[in-house]
């Protein structure tokens, strides 16, 4: 099997305008590079309009980490308008390369491990993949975690006194740890079933999670008589402040981590709009999912914090701490449950088909979407995700500017090629073969590696001052504060140049 050729037959799409001007093909391909899943989606099976993917924003955003992102703005000094401004700001960025990749999802109907195949190479492409899948991992392991804190919390108001048993060696308590792996059970039983169960969940938890966060708001404004003093807080970068001055010295890596909260989706969206009918619909879809629900959930995450600093006297970031303070057992574990629903639908949606599609392509013939989502969950798993969020600030500073750092300059790679080089013309039974022009240099693009390694190095003095592994000047801790800004210019440039060093002459040549 390993080494015969298979039929792959695509449909032409019923409309090219509508799709980008897709063209039916068929052609031999290799079996070593091809399975059902990874395969081009046809026509006749894209049924996600503007609504799926506005949804399936709705649904990713509308999430645990996103109503705990501002929260390490305003610890570090931000006013909540700076903070909300921030997140708004990041999230309109990434959603331009967003949109630009998920270009040749809906045209073509591959997922990104394929799309990343015209770049890198047939063989090359495992390099940006794997990356990706492995912050994937991260994020997993981050939602599975949070998922099976409300599991725990929920168990707590029946059996208080799991509270106090003692830590295990690996930081939790064994109630703790039995609940994260409860839920990592049932995440696992919906990648088993399918990419279209995970279209119905997101359909089904995107207006249940709002729904939750909008009553969250009304009891929280009715309950401190207006929205608290974190509200009415001034910046601590404002004149007269502890921090005066110093605004846009911390903005910018702010900025840059806002960014790479979602830089993993800007480049794995083609997993998902492979499904989409058109062009329009993935365009629009994300355009309107995306930016309002991230400023709206987070402005929801201070606004209602905000509220706990009157109610409470004290300030509650965790909505799973705020919700077991309600004094209704009914209203307590139906809001508990609801938010472990929302927090099962992005975790898959956002965590899961991902490195499932990229494992996959690692051995096509032996890994399939399921399997890939399995290696998922045990890495999620054994990366203990609980020491990851445990600190916000190097939540945000560390984990997403330093992923940051790698997802940039992959970013620009790819749209590079698709739009400079290829002029969004790629030739599908190519992306499945060998001795194709995909196939470069024995499977590899060199110019691809060259141009990831010129973009990620100049940040890599950053991230290891910032872990603390070495100490590195004021001048690196600056720069790596542009991690995705400076990696993306830097390898769009190289990757560009080289290209047309190499092939001058019939640049969209596919």
């Amino acid at each position: 099997m390993a080494h015969t050729t298979a039929q792959l037959d695509v449909q032409s799409a019923a409309d090219e305008d509508a799709r980008g001007g897709s063209r039916g093909m068929e052609g031999e391909v290799d079996a070593r590079y091809i399975n059902e899943d990874i395969a081009p989606v046809r026509p006749d099976q894209r049924k996600w309009g503007m609504k799926d993917i506005a949804a399936l924003w709705i649904s990713m955003c509308a999430c645990t980490p996103t109503y705990m992102l501002a929260s390490g703005l305003i610890a570090e000094g931000m006013s909540w308008a700076q903070a909300e401004l921030t997140i708004l700001l990041g999230n309109v960025i990434v959603l331009l390369p967003m949109i630009l990749n998920a270009h040749a999802g809906t045209k073509y109907g591959i997922p990104f491990p394929v799309y990343c195949r015209s770049a890198f190479g047939v063989r090359g492409a495992n390099v940006p993949a794997v990356l990706r899948a492995l912050v994937a991992c991260g994020w997993f392991g981050i939602g599975t975690w949070l998922g099976g804190w409300a599991i725990y919390k929920i168990v707590a108001v029946f059996v208080p006194s799991i509270e106090q048993l003692p830590a295990t060696p690996l930081g939790i308590n064994a109630a703790q740890l039995a609940c994260f792996l409860l839920f990592w059970g049932i995440n696992v039983w919906i990648i088993h079933l399918g990419i279209e169960s995970i279209r119905i969940l997101l359909n089904i938890k995107a207006p249940l999670l709002v729904a939750l966060g909008l009553l969250l708001l009304f009891w929280a404004h009715g309950r401190a008589g207006g929205f608290g003093p974190m509200l009415e807080k001034p910046s601590a970068f404002a004149a007269g402040q502890a921090k005066e001055g110093q605004l846009w010295r911390f903005f910018f890596p702010a900025l840059t981590g806002m960014v790479g909260f979602w830089s993993t989706l800007a480049l794995n969206i083609p997993d998902f709009t492979r499904y989409a009918r058109s062009q329009r619909d993935q365009a629009l879809g994300q355009a309107v999912g995306l930016p309002p629900t991230m400023a709206f959930f987070s402005f929801i995450g201070v606004a209602v914090t905000s509220a706990t600093v009157v109610i409470y006297g004290e300030t509650l970031w965790d909505p799973v701490v705020l919700i077991t303070r309600f004094e209704s057992p009914v209203v307590l574990i139906v809001s508990l449950a609801a938010l472990s629903i929302a927090n099962l639908a992005t975790n898959i949606a956002a965590n899961v088909v991902s490195p499932a599609n990229d494992f996959s392509n690692l051995w096509p013939s032996r890994i399939s979407f399921r399997t890939g989502g399995l290696i998922t969950g045990v890495i999620g798993i054994l990366m203990q995700p609980w020491r990851l969020v445990s600190d916000p600030t190097g939540y945000i500073f560390t984990w997403l500017v330093g992923y940051s750092a790698l997802l940039g300059p992959v970013g620009a790679i790819l749209i590079a090629e698709y739009y400079v080089i290829r002029r969004t013309k790629l030739d599908l039974a190519q992306l499945y073969k060998r001795e194709g022009p995909y196939w470069y240099t024995n499977g590899w693009n060199p110019i691809a590696i060259v141009a990831l390694v010129a973009g990620v190095l100049p940040n890599l003095p950053g991230f290891l001052g910032t872990v603390g592994v070495l100490t590195a000047s004021a001048a690196w801790m600056d720069f790596y504060h542009y991690a995705w800004f400076s990696g993306f210019s830097i390898s769009f440039v190289v990757y560009v140049a080289l290209s047309l060093m190499r092939r001058p002459a019939k640049l969209a040549a596919a």
